[in-house]
C-alpha cells in the first residue's frame, strides 16, 4: 500500500480513538492519537476529560516501554506546546525519544497554531502535518470556536410538526416526535456543555433536561432564561441530583448570556426552545448548527418553531450547508449549519 494511503488509513484509526472522548473533555479538545511500529498499531490512546493525560501521553503509556527510532506516532490535533492543566506533550514526546510525528490537524489557537510543530522540527523529530486536516477539524466544532472567539458554539434543536408548530393546540402530549427520535436527540445531549431553554418551556413542560441512556455521559449544565424570573419552584431542574447544576438568567440578552457562558469555559449549548428563543438565535445569527425532527403531523398548534422577525427576503435568509437527512422511524431529522447574509446579488 503508498505510503500515503497507509498513513490516512492509521489517522483514521485516531479519529476513531478521538470519538470515545467526544462529549467528555471539555473545554479541552477530543483527540486521539495511535503508535505504529512497522505498518502496524502497537498502542492507542485518547483524552479522557481535562486534567487527564492527553491522548499522546496515554497512547505512550499504554505502549509502556522506550520507543524504537522506527516507531511512529499518529495524533489528530497538534501537541500542545504550553502548560495548561497537563505539562506541554511537545517536551514530553521529545524526552520519550520520538523520532516520526504525523499530525491531522493544526492547533485552532492563533497563539499556538504551528508552534508545537515547528518546536519539534528544531529538536529534530520528523513531523509531517495536514493527514486528514479536514476530518480532523471537523471533530471538534465546539473548541474550535470557542478557543477563537471565547463564544460556546450553538445547535439549535426542536421536534415540530409538519406545519412549524412545536406543540399541539389542545396540549394532550408534550410530545409530537417519536420515542425513537428523543431517544437520538440524546447523542446530542451527551456532547455539549449546557442545554438552554426559555422559562415558558420549564412552566409548560417542566422538563428534566438531563441526559439519559448513555453510559459514562456527563451532564451538561442546565441554563434557564426569564425575563421576569418567575419560575416554579417545583420544577425539576430546581429538585433533582443536578439541581446544582442549573442556571438562571434574567433580563440578558441572547448574545451576552452566550458571551458569559463562554467565560464559565462552557464551549457548546444546545438551545432546546421555546419558539422565542429559537427565533431570536437566529434572527441575531447566533446558531451554527441546527438539527430538528419533523414529525408526519399537522397541528395547527400556537407555538411557532422558530417565532422570530425572520428575514427580509428569501435571498437574505439563513440556508442550510452540510446538509444531512435522516429517517428514524416515521420522523425525518435534518441537520445543518446555517449560512448567513448571502449576497443579494447572488
Amino acid at each position: 500500500m503508498p505510503r500515503r494511503n497507509r498513513e490516512a488509513e492509521f489517522m483514521r484509526a485516531a479519529l476513531t480513538e478521538a470519538q470515545r472522548g467526544v462529549g467528555l473533555t471539555s473545554p479541552n479538545p477530543a483527540v486521539g492519537a495511535v503508535l505504529v511500529i512497522d505498518n502496524r498499531i502497537v498502542a492507542r490512546g485518547h483524552h479522557r476529560r481535562a486534567g487527564a493525560p492527553h491522548a499522546e501521553m496515554e497512547c505512550l503509556a499504554r505502549f509502556g516501554r522506550a520507543l524504537p527510532g522506527k516507531a511512529t506516532l499518529y495524533v489528530t490535533l497538534e501537541p500542545c506546546s504550553t502548560t495548561g492543566r497537563t505539562p506541554p506533550c511537545a517536551n514530553a514526546l521529545v524526552e520519550a525519544g520520538l523520532k516520526r510525528l504525523v499530525v491531522g490537524a493544526l492547533d485552532p489557537n492563533p497563539k499556538h497554531s504551528g508552534r508545537g510543530i515547528d518546536w519539534l522540527k528544531k529538536q529534530g523529530v520528523n513531523v509531517r502535518a495536514g493527514v486528514l486536516s479536514e476530518e480532523c477539524e471537523k471533530l471538534n466544532p465546539s473548541y474550535n470556536k470557542w478557543i477563537r472567539t471565547k463564544l460556546p458554539f450553538v445547535i439549535a434543536k426542536c421536534g415540530m410538526s409538519l406545519d412549524g408548530r412545536l406543540a399541539a393546540p389542545s396540549r394532550e402530549s408534550q410530545w409530537l416526535t417519536s420515542p425513537r427520535s428523543r431517544k437520538h436527540a440524546q447523542t446530542l445531549r451527551a456532547r455539549v456543555d449546557a442545554i438552554l431553554v426559555g422559562a415558558q418551556t420549564v412552566r409548560s413542560d417542566n422538563p428534566r433536561l438531563t441526559v439519559r441512556g448513555k453510559r459514562g455521559a456527563r451532564q451538561p449544565w442546565r441554563v434557564v432564561l426569564s425575563t421576569s424570573g418567575k419560575l416554579p419552584r417545583n420544577a425539576k431542574i430546581f429538585r433533582d441530583r443536578f439541581a446544582d447544576r442549573t442556571l438562571v438568567y434574567g433580563k440578558t440578552r441572547l448574545s451576552e448570556l452566550l458571551r458569559e457562558l463562554g467565560s464559565r469555559e462552557i464551549t457548546s449549548v444546545l438551545i432546546e426552545g421555546g419558539g422565542e428563543i429559537l427565533g431570536q438565535a437566529l434572527d441575531e445569527q447566533l446558531i451554527d448548527q441546527v438539527q430538528i425532527y419533523l414529525a408526519p403531523v399537522f397541528t395547527g398548534g400556537p407555538t411557532v418553531a422558530f417565532a422570530g422577525a425572520g428575514a427580509r427576503s428569501t435571498q437574505e435568509a439563513p440556508h442550510l450547508a452540510d446538509i444531512e437527512y435522516e429517517k428514524i422511524g416515521e420522523d425525518i431529522c435534518v441537520s445543518g449549519n446555517p449560512i448567513y447574509a448571502r449576497a443579494s446579488a447572488e
